[in-house]
């Protein structure tokens, strides 16, 4: 089993920043991709960005240029760095690790963007 315990989250102002952590423990050996989903109320998830083992990154569209995600492998830590934040970004994020074709998931923490 993998263990994936997430901080970060908050409330922030529209145009603020927060930045999104997400350690792993337990079975790492063999985790390869790790990346950030969100749901909003109602809404579908949606893959927010991911990064590879090697470092290779993609992120959705509408996050491009504002999020950056990057990776410790000493410390089995992903990042999420959130710039310039909009109200519709409120959602619970989500991270994820894949291992073996199998994807684990944390229990999410809330991102509010609101005045």
């Amino acid at each position: 089993q993998v263990q994936l315990v997430e901080s970060g989250g908050g409330l922030v102002q529209p145009g603020g920043s927060l930045r999104l952590s997400c350690a792993a423990t337990g079975l790492i050996f063999g985790i390869d991709g790790m990346g950030w989903t969100r749901q909003a109320p109602g809404n579908q998830r949606e893959l927010v960005a991911r990064i590879t083992r090697g470092g290779a990154t993609n992120y959705a569209d509408s996050v491009k240029g504002r999020f950056t995600i990057s990776r410790d492998n000493a410390k089995n830590t992903v990042y999420l760095q959130m710039n310039s934040l909009r109200p519709e970004e409120t959602a619970v994020y989500y991270c994820s690790a894949d291992r073996y074709g199998y994807v684990y998931w944390g229990q999410g923490t809330q991102v509010t963007v609101a005045a």
